[in-house]
């Protein structure tokens, strides 16, 4: 009998073996991952679009408003005397007017970003709910500031309350830095007030929120 070994062969044999265990294991794998994988990524999909759905509205929430600031501010600007109060509420109108249109812009690439479409700006906005209440109106310069100053102020509190809304942190930080300059458009106006003669206080209190909303607007 012939007990020679055939080394050929059998490494042949061998790795036909192998090959064919490694075809039927990287076939459970894939099973696996298919099985397992779609349903994960399909979540992953799911819960992305849920978020950015949720940052475009907010985020449009907030383009609306910066629309509405702009028109209040040119609507009113037309409005203004030539008086040395005229002067000094448009000088200080256009400013702030400029730091909308940057918001507007900052906020519209946003949405854009996300595969959102950016709100337009309607060619009026009705603002009689401020002057029903008191808080400021269109027939005298100093009314139209306050009726600025009613409109910062909104903006500021709105922006505090919508940016905790957000999924993205980048677009928190942005929402966070344009209502820090609501704010700050709110004490200009009364520090324009405050130079014009009125004695209040420029910065009247420790929070712009809706529970001390009263404590910096001013009553027509």
């Amino acid at each position: 009998m012939n007990f020679e070994f055939d080394n050929e062969n059998a490494e042949n044999t061998l790795t036909k073996k192998t090959s064919r265990r490694q075809v039927v294991i990287t076939g459970a794998i894939a099973g696996l991952t298919t099985a397992f994988g779609l349903p994960l990524l399909a979540e992953k999909a799911d819960a992305q679009s849920s978020w950015k759905a949720n940052d475009i509205k907010v985020l449009n929430n907030a383009l609306y408003y910066e629309h509405q600031a702009i028109w209040a501010y040119g609507f009113a600007a037309g409005k203004l005397t030539n008086t040395d109060v005229g002067k000094a509420v448009l000088a200080l109108a256009l400013r702030n007017q400029d730091d909308h249109k940057k918001h507007r812009d900052v906020l519209a690439g946003a949405v854009s970003s996300l595969g959102g479409k950016p709100v337009k700006a309607e060619p009026q906005y009705d603002v009689s709910s401020y002057i029903k209440k008191g808080e400021g109106n269109v027939d005298s310069d100093v009314n139209i500031a306050k009726l600025a100053l009613a409109l910062e102020i909104d903006a500021a509190i709105a922006y505090t309350l919508e940016v905790a809304k957000l999924k993205t942190p980048k677009f928190m930080t942005v929402g966070a830095s344009i209502g820090t300059t609501e704010s700050a458009h709110a004490a200009a106006i009364r520090a324009t007030f405050r130079a014009l003669g009125v004695n209040i206080e420029i910065v009247p209190a420790a929070f712009v929120s809706v529970a001390n909303r009263d404590a910096w607007v001013l009553k027509v």
